[in-house]
């Protein structure tokens, strides 16, 4: 399922990061990457603050898509 379905507060597993290649490799970067962990702080109105390698990151409803758990 896309990030953007998940509850708050869950920590859960990234299985695979979608999207154009600029894209996969904007998230990679943020630290988005297959097997790592990434918990969601907030959800408001679509957009996300989330945890990802010990940072948070605001990201829209359309990237939190791109990325499945």
């Amino acid at each position: 399922m896309p990030l953007s379905m998940v509850k708050e507060g869950e920590p859960i597993v990234i299985k695979k990061v979608g999207g154009k290649e600029e894209t996969k490799r904007f998230l990679e970067n943020l630290g988005f990457t297959e097997g790592g962990t990434v918990t969601v702080v907030s959800d408001i109105g679509g957009n996300m603050i989330v945890n990802v390698k010990d940072s948070r990151i605001a990201i829209g409803k359309d990237m939190a898509n791109k990325i499945i758990v």
